[in-house]
């Protein structure tokens, strides 16, 4: 049985736009996993972060996989784009957020889901709303109004 899950992609450092692109394309290829919807890509001033401008998208996915193990995933796959975490926050080569696994309701020391933040965050809001508007509401969008994002 597959389960409808949302991850938010984000890069800032290297050639950001490639990043988050080839990204999308090894969700793809994750195993039990299919990319069914994916966002435009967003222009984006870093949030509660430091560094230059963040390219951002979010993707639906349709998997197989747990939320745990889709987590396990996406944790690789940020390590094979060269993620370092030398602080909370810091400049990335590949942020990879598990946004939503279906009803999911998590609350561990590794992952929370719905993610923690993803309602702080015009460039996961904007994104997800392009693709699933049944997911965000209008004043989820108002609430991030002054954050700086551009459609590229």
């Amino acid at each position: 049985m597959t389960t409808q899950a949302f991850v938010a992609i984000g890069a800032n450092l290297g050639d950001a736009r490639e990043t988050v692109e080839r990204a999308i394309a090894d969700l793809a290829s994750l195993p039990k996993t299919r990319v069914t919807a994916r966002s435009s890509l967003y222009r984006t001033a870093p949030v509660d972060a430091t560094g230059p401008d963040f390219i951002n998208a979010v993707v639906e996915l349709q998997t197989e996989l747990d939320p745990h193990a889709l987590l396990a995933e996406l944790h690789r796959l940020e390590a094979v784009a060269g993620r370092e975490r030398p602080y909370r926050n810091a400049p990335r080569t590949l942020d990879l957020d598990l946004l939503r696994h279906g009803d999911a309701v998590i609350e561990t020391q590794t992952l929370t889901l719905p993610h923690a933040r993803m309602n702080e965050r015009a460039f996961v809001l904007l994104p997800l709303a392009e693709i699933a508007p049944d997911q965000v509401t209008s004043e989820q969008i108002a609430h991030v109004a002054d954050q700086r994002i551009e459609r590229l």
